[in-house]
This record gives C-alpha cells, sequence and structure tokens, in this order.
C-alpha cells in the first residue's frame, strides 16, 4: 500500500488525489514486473466470415518475438474447451477458441515479444487467410425488418392517449457513442508456482473478474488475485471482463512469464463496448389542464451477431411520470458489429433524449410552462411495483434550478432573444434513476496506537470512493480522520459490489457501518468487559482510546487495551445487505438540467453559456467529489447532444474515425462552469448513512435540455443526436 494514503490531516477532497497528479499512483499497466513480456492484440480486417490461415513466420523473424497465440496455437483452458462453460463464463467472446470472423477488428492474434516496440512492429506482420461472408452494419436498413415487441405490461387503456386534447408523435435517433475514459484497458498477467493467477487489471469490480476468469479457467476463485488499485475512468466500459484480460492469462499460462496486453486507442473503439446507436418512437398525449395521459414509447437498438444485449430504452418512461395509459416495446438489431454494452445512465439516458424532447414539444402545443407540467405530473409512487418513494425530491430540484436559471426570463416562444447572429435559449429536462444498494463487505485493522485501516475489494475509477470511506469511518466512529487509511480495489479484501450503476456508496456505506459497530463492540469488550451489556451508542473512540458517554472516568487508551489483552492488532471484517426496508419502499435519485444556450445562424456553433443542475441523490458524502461527478456527467450529456458519433463505414464494417481528431468529444472550451446543486436530504431507509447515488442522474436528461433549449432559441425542433453544425445550417 503507498505510503500517500497517510494524508495530512489538512488534506481535503480525495486522498488519493495528490498521488494521481504526481504520479505515484499506479495504474494497471504501470507496475515494474520482472521478467515482463509484452503482448499486442491483433484484429481481423474483415466484418464476417472464417479465418482460415494465420502466416505468422514473417512476425516469428523479428528480434525479440516470443510466440503469437491465435486459434491454431493456446493453451488448454477449460472454458475454452468446453463450450457450455465458455458461454456461460464470456458469452460475448471466443478468445481464439473459434476461426468464425462476426465483426471487424475481432483479435485474431496475440503477438507476445520482449518489448512493446517489438511486438507492435511484428503484429504488423502477421498475414490473415479469409473466407469472407455478407454482412450488415446498416443500422437504420436493418431496423426496418424487425418488428417492436412490448416489454413490461401495458397499463391502462389506450382510448386516454387517442383521445387527449393534445398529443405529440415524433421519431428520435442517437447515434452510436463511444466510452473512451483516459486510461486504455490493460491487464498484466502473471501464474505463480502454486497455481495462483494474479491480475493487475482495468475494471470497474475485481471480484467480477475473478469469478468470470475462475470459470473460464475452471479453478478456485480464491487463487485468483485481482487488483485494480487506481482506476483512470470507466464509464460502465469496464463493467465486464474484455479480451485483453484473458489473453493476457493465456498468454502467460503458455509462456511461463508474466504478460502485459495494453489497448490502443483504436482497440478501445471497437474491444470495450460502447452505446449502441438507437431509434425511438415516442407519442405522448395531455389534457388542456396540463395532466398527462398516457405514453407509446417504441425503441430499437443494434446488438451484436454473437451476444443479445438489452439496453432497456423504455424503461425510463415507466419510472418518472403518473402516465394512466403506458406501452412500450422493443426490438434489437443483430449487426456485424462488436458487443454494445452499458454506458452512463444505460438505456435511460437513451430514453430520456425522447420522453423529455416530446414533452417539451407537447408543451408548445398547449402554451404550458414546461417546469410546471414536469411539477404536476412527478409520480407519486413507483408505479410499476405500486411501492411509496423512500424520498424522492424531484420537485425540489425543479423549483430550486428554474429560480437559479431565471425561468422567468425565458420567452415563451422561440427565436425572441437575438443578438447579431447569435440566438438565445432556455432549455431543461429531468433525470431520474433507481437508487440501488446491493451487498458489500469491509474490514478494518487497528494498532495500538489507534491508526486504522478500512479496506473494501470495491475499486475507486474517480468517484470518490476512498475519500467517502474516510469521511464516512469518521462520521460512524469518531476517529479522526488523518488517523484512518484506506485500502480498495484489491480481490484479497472483503468482498464488494462492482463500482458502477451509482450503487458504490449506497452499498458500502452499509458495510462501512456495519465494520465500524464491529470494532467499537469489540473495543468495548476489551475495555469495559462483556459485549452484551455495551450500550455503542455510548461509546466514543478518540485519537487516542474509547470511553462510554461523557464519564472522562470511563476512558481507556487503545496503548492500554493492547497491552492489556496481549493484542498484536483488532480486526474485524462485516457484510451488508440491502434489508428489509428495500422490500417496502421505492428508492430513487433525479435531478433537474436548466440550460442556457446561444445558436449562431451563420456559423451552426452551439454555445453552451450556462447549466444548471440540481440533483436530489440523498445525503452528499464527499460534496467536491459529489460536484465532480456531476460536472463530468454534464459534460458527457453535452457530447452526446452535439459533438459525439461513432460513424461505421458501411461497405467494409470498419469504424470511420476510431481517434480523438475525429470522434469528437467535449473539451473545456466548449464548456462553462456547470452550476450544481443537492438537495442533500438523507434517505436512511436506503443506507446508514442515507447516501442514494449521483453518477447517472447528471447525464441523464441532459441531452434533451440542451435540445430544448435550442428550440426555444431558433425554433427548430431537433430529434436526431448529435447536432453538429452543418443540421443547423441546413435547418
Amino acid at each position: 500500500m503507498l505510503d500517500i494514503f497517510n494524508m495530512d490531516k489538512q488534506q481535503k477532497g480525495r486522498i488519493e488525489g495528490i498521488a494521481k497528479v504526481t504520479g505515484k499512483a499506479k495504474y494497471s499497466a504501470e507496475y515494474d514486473i520482472p521478467n515482463l513480456a509484452h503482448g499486442v492484440l491483433v484484429g481481423s480486417t474483415i466484418a464476417s466470415g472464417t479465418l482460415v490461415n494465420l502466416d505468422i513466420e514473417e512476425a516469428k523473424q523479428v528480434p525479440g518475438v516470443i510466440d503469437v497465440l491465435s486459434y491454431w496455437n493456446k493453451p488448454k483452458v477449460a472454458g475454452l474447451d468446453d463450450e457450455s462453460k465458455r458461454k456461460e463464463a464470456f458469452p460475448h467472446h471466443t478468445f481464439f477458441h473459434h476461426n468464425t470472423i462476426q465483426y471487424n477488428d475481432q483479435p485474431i492474434a496475440l503477438v507476445v515479444a520482449e518489448t512493446l516496440e517489438d511486438a507492435t512492429y511484428a503484429a504488423t506482420l502477421l498475414k490473415p487467410e479469409y473466407a469472407k461472408n455478407e454482412f450488415t452494419v446498416d443500422f437504420k436498413t436493418e431496423s426496418k425488418s424487425f418488428p417492436v415487441e412490448n416489454t413490461g405490461q401495458i397499463r391502462g387503456k389506450e382510448s386516454l392517449l387517442n383521445n387527449a386534447d393534445y398529443s405529440v408523435e415524433q421519431d428520435y435517433t442517437i447515434a452510436m457513442e463511444v466510452h473512451n475514459p483516459m486510461e486504455m484497458h490493460a491487464t498484466i498477467a502473471q501464474w505463480e508456482n502454486d497455481g495462483t493467477l494474479k491480475l493487475f487489471d482495468k475494471s470497474q469490480g475485481v471480484n467480477g473478474v475473478q469469478g468470470a476468469i475462475a470459470g473460464l479457467f475452471d479453478m478456485p476463485q480464491e487463487n485468483i488475485i485481482v487488483n485494480s488499485e487506481y482506476v483512470g475512468g470507466g464509464f460502465g466500459a469496464g463493467l465486464r471482463v474484455w479480451f485483453n484480460t484473458v489473453a493476457a492469462a493465456m498468454a502467460a499460462k503458455q509462456l511461463q512469464r508474466p504478460v502485459k496486453v495494453v489497448l490502443t486507442r483504436p482497440q478501445m473503439f471497437t474491444m470495450v463496448g460502447y452505446r449502441p446507436e438507437s431509434w425511438q418512437r415516442v407519442k405522448i398525449g395531455a389534457n388542456a389542464d396540463g395532466k398527462l395521459l398516457g405514453i407509446n414509447h417504441q425503441a430499437k437498438h443494434n446488438q451484436s451477431q454473437s451476444k443479445s444485449f438489452g439496453e432497456g430504452i423504455t424503461g425510463i418512461s415507466r419510472k418518472v411520470y403518473a402516465f394512466e395509459y403506458l406501452k412500450t416495446e422493443r426490438a434489437r438489431i443483430p449487426l456485424h458489429l462488436s458487443v454494445p454494452t452499458w454506458m452512463r445512465g444505460p438505456g435511460d439516458s437513451t430514453g430520456t433524449f425522447a420522453v423529455e424532447s416530446a414533452l417539451d414539444e407537447l408543451c408548445y402545443k398547449m402554451d404550458f410552462d414546461p417546469v410546471k407540467l414536469r411539477l404536476k405530473n412527478i409520480a407519486p409512487q413507483d408505479m410499476e411495483s405500486g411501492k411509496p418513494w423512500s424520498t424522492h425530491y424531484l420537485n425540489e430540484c425543479l423549483e430550486r434550478g428554474a429560480k437559479q436559471i431565471g425561468w422567468e426570463n425565458r420567452p415563451k416562444q422561440p427565436k425572441q432573444l437575438k443578438d447579431g447572429d447569435w440566438y438565445t435559449g432556455y432549455g431543461m429536462a429531468v433525470g431520474l434513476w433507481n437508487a440501488m444498494r446491493r451487498g458489500s463487505g469491509a474490514s478494518i485493522e487497528m494498532n495500538s496506537e489507534g491508526d486504522i485501516i478500512v479496506r473494501t475489494a470495491m475499486t475507486d475509477i474517480g468517484t470518490g470512493t476512498g475519500q467517502a470511506m474516510v469521511n464516512m469511518t469518521h462520521s460512524f466512529t469518531g476517529i479522526p480522520k488523518d488517523k484512518i487509511k484506506i485500502e480498495l480495489g484489491n480481490s484479497l479484501h472483503p468482498k464488494a459490489v462492482t463500482q458502477g450503476g451509482s450503487w458504490g456508496l449506497a452499498s458500502l456505506s452499509g458495510a462501512i457501518d456495519a465494520v465500524c459497530t464491529a470494532l467499537k463492540q469489540k473495543l468495548g469488550s476489551y475495555a469495559f468487559g462483556n459485549s452484551e451489556i455495551i450500550n455503542l451508542e455510548a461509546i466514543k473512540l478518540t485519537d487516542m482510546g474509547i470511553q462510554t458517554g461523557a464519564n472522562a472516568d470511563s476512558f481507556m487508551s487503545y496503548e492500554d487495551i493492547f497491552s492489556t489483552n496481549a493484542l498484536d492488532k483488532i480486526y474485524v471484517e462485516e457484510y451488508s445487505s440491502p434489508g428489509k426496508k428495500a422490500e417496502d419502499f421505492a428508492f430513487c435519485s433525479s435531478a433537474a438540467h436548466f440550460y442556457k444556450v446561444k445558436v449562431n445562424t451563420l456559423t451552426g456553433k452551439v454555445k453552451m453559456e450556462r447549466m444548471v443542475i440540481v440533483v436530489d441523490g440523498g445525503k452528499i458524502v464527499n460534496p467536491k467529489a459529489a460536484e465532480n461527478q456531476i460536472i463530468g456527467a454534464g459534460v458527457g450529456g453535452v457530447g452526446m447532444a452535439l459533438t459525439e458519433k461513432q460513424d461505421i463505414d458501411l461497405s467494409t464494417g470498419r469504424l470511420v474515425g476510431n481517434d480523438f481528431a475525429s470522434y469528437h468529444v467535449p473539451v473545456n472550451a466548449d464548456m462553462p462552469m456547470i452550476e450544481v446543486s443537492f438537495i442533500d436530504k438523507p434517505d436512511y431507509n436506503r443506507n446508514p448513512i442515507g447516501a442514494k447515488g449521483l453518477g447517472e442522474v447528471g447525464l441523464i436528461g441532459s441531452a434533451p435540455a440542451i435540445t430544448n433549449a435550442i428550440y426555444n432559441a431558433i425554433g427548430k425542433r431537433f430529434t436526431s443526436l448529435p447536432i453538429t453544425p452543418d443540421k443547423i445550417l441546413v435547418s
């Protein structure tokens, strides 16, 4: 464990911050392992067919090349030899087990050499031979032949929607998006003599990697040690185990030496998932008094040929508003593309664009204020289960956001605020996400000086989990923050849920509370005798020792506790689960997005003038990290709305522009100072700290707030994302 976790008591914000900005933090590709070999993955150059032969002779002549793994040269792996085991562990990959090609840039070989340079050069010398098949990567054309099917129960009568005073029916499309975190996916694999496999792996969940690899290699899970102490962003790409992890483990097994595999930036576009391209149709209706009567929400998105994937686009329609009639339908379109996966706000970000855009259009038809319409129709309970919301403050988010942005200055009709070629507009939308909690574990180790180490297998993908652990432990025990160290992201620590889905802190807080209680109970037992009669509420832990209540005479130092009981250390480990309250209530996080934009009708440029995001995420444990999460999510929303689009060459099936020169993500110059605030009301039915999760709702609702603001500015309704300058000029 790095000494930087023993931070000065003046350190604020993030305990790992100094390590990251000074380069002391080691990411998965940066560990110095003796005798390390370097692997480079080679992808196919066809979209469909069969790899007939692979000529490796010229590549093997490169000095330093050790081996080339492929369909014809791979170690015996139980899960690869048994088709049912492979499909159970990794249904989205073949891992050299088949020579069938199902998408362009599908890995066909791993070149391993003494240096990265040798492996990279040798990889260019491989000569594959293919038998090509017909392929399809055209989502727009293929989707026409796939009818939608019901998803979930139909609610109410369709006549409510058909007879509404006002209605809108509109189609919406969103281009494929790619995660592209700063850190590329990377793995170092090392097999020990006792059969243990060590993995330094870029992942959002070390226990998930542990379990998947154990299934594939048919070995005990505890014989696999996964380290993801530092993770340079994920956005969902790290939720799955990808080819680099298995390829490194296979190569290390075959060569009997450690192997490192790092994806290139172009491979990040094809080998670790993406948000699929989508089409939606929304019909929505309301009465003249602003009551929403019904919605029919249809959606289609692409998936791969090798694995079914459902993004759940229409799910958002069942959550936010109290529609009396509701019908949702979907279709999944198999294409010769790599496997899509969850991307921040999966499904709900996509679906919200259509629903919130349709609502905005409906408001203009009705001459009804968009904020008032939403306030009038927020679901009073979970419309699917009928359970009451434990806490739900979307109304407060809307009211505060409207006041902060100056919603009263919004013109009721478009094209009213003009300054030369620039038009100004206001737009808003809301986001909602299930505030989930899952089982997680944590441990505490204390020494005689009262210093403690809190451990969990959960990773920190940049969300501030480490600092939150410090803050929660201090809150639950009273131990000063400068005496609390954190170790996380290692499968040797107590098992914990994968970091994703906004459930990380909400899940871990229960484990931190439980293990802090166990520590107080054990210390109390050592200090005062029978643990069964100890009043845990009265116990106070300080920097020096323990006391009960306000009576100073009851104080006992940690040094005395350790010496009296002949202890070297005190260790406690606890696990928590959502509990019975999870069965009694429904839980959600929510946000209101209020944006002000300027649109230049001469150049087509859209300038984000102001972004106000108000969030109900329960108790905010680490304000700085929480604000950063929402800021980052808001930036992602700007990307979805204005810049991000992954094109595909329909004639070859290859991606067009698999780099940052042509796949455009928003940069600092594109963004205003994003104004974030929190309702900050705890939900103790969810967990002991009252947190509900944040990451997703900062993005869900962001894109439609932008497009709604553009309509208010120039009177043009855009239903296809991203809205690049050429679209504004053509319109």
